[in-house]
């Protein structure tokens, strides 16, 4: 190989490898992808395509894409103060709820997005706007079909309903609702019941009984816990009262057995000491006895010795 072929070999090299560098940048950048947390529609050239989780090659002018945001959002709806809701039994209802949404994973449900929503799945307030609509008249018909103390105590069924109302709507722009959450509930003050609407004042009308009847209840109750507490106070100073007399009963009975037991022992004493008296008296009686007693032998030995001694005097 001369020179110049070898030259001419070197320069269609160079000019070889421009173009695989070029064909590559414009690949990249005609070469779009899609993420986890965005899909995108290409429409244009050869039709529709649906990109979810790959790519595909976008041409300008021949092509546009609209990307799809396929993250959850959450879209709060409040229904409060003049908007609040209305119950089965003409209640109104204050209440906020959240409803968390997304655009379905399957291709059909993503074009249906991009169709009905454009751009606006990348805009959670513009979404939001265009779903608010939807979700409160969810809320709303449901409402209608319970009382107020149904929707408190069965608020997973209230929550349950509304969902399945509300996705038969959102099915048609391609989205999907994960869930619904309510997150307070409680009655509109009455200051936003109307008397001039005919639900409102029926609603004030019940209302107005049932806090009455409530408060009719709630004085009886006190009334009631009154007298059981003072009869409770007049049993324990009863209690009381009766525990001192008994207290005093058995001082008393305490000290009559305790003045029996002394006099029973001072007699018993005095007994005794009238015996030891008596006995002591005995014994002396008995010593001056046995003295006299002595006395009078010895006079009577005395006497018989003196006869005897003249008698024998006289027979000399």
């Amino acid at each position: 190989m001369d020179a110049q072929t070898f030259g001419a070999f070197l320069l269609w090299l160079i000019i070889a490898a421009i173009v695989v560098v070029i064909a590559v940048y414009i690949l990249r950048w005609l070469y779009r992808r899609s993420t986890k947390e965005t899909a995108f529609v290409r429409t244009g050239f050869m039709g529709e395509k649906v990109v979810v989780n790959g790519g595909a090659f976008v041409i300008p002018v021949l092509h546009e894409i609209t990307p799809v945001n396929m993250n959850v959002l959450r879209i709060e709806v409040r229904r409060e103060d003049a908007l609040a809701l209305i119950t089965r039994n003409r209640m109104r209802v204050d209440l906020i709820a959240e409803f968390f949404v997304r655009v379905g994973a399957h291709r059909e449900l993503v074009a249906a997005a991009a169709q009905t929503l454009g751009r606006r799945t990348l805009q959670p307030d513009s979404l939001r706007e265009l779903l608010e609509g939807k979700f409160a008249g969810a809320l709303r018909t449901v409402a209608a079909q319970m009382t107020l103390e149904e929707m408190h105590e069965l608020r997973g069924d209230y929550a349950a309903k509304v969902r399945r109302l509300a996705e038969e709507s959102l099915a048609a722009n391609g989205l999907e609702l994960e869930s619904v959450a309510i997150v307070d509930l409680d009655q509109t003050s009455l200051e936003y019941f109307d008397p001039s609407n005919a639900f409102d004042a029926e609603g004030l009308t019940q209302l107005t009984e049932s806090i009455e009847t409530r408060r009719r209840m709630r004085n009886e109750i006190e009334q009631r816990t009154l007298v059981d507490i003072r009869n409770q106070n007049l049993d324990t100073q009863r209690k009381v009262l009766e525990i001192d007399r008994d207290t005093e009963y058995a001082r008393l009975e305490q000290e009559r057995e305790v003045e029996i037991r002394r006099a029973a022992q001072r007699s018993e004493l005095a007994i005794e000491r009238a015996l030891r008296d008596q006995e002591s008296e005995q014994a002396q009686l008995s010593s001056r006895e046995a003295v006299e007693k002595s006395r009078l032998n010895q006079e009577r030995n005395i006497t018989q010795e003196r006869i005897n001694s003249e008698e024998e005097t006289q027979r000399r």
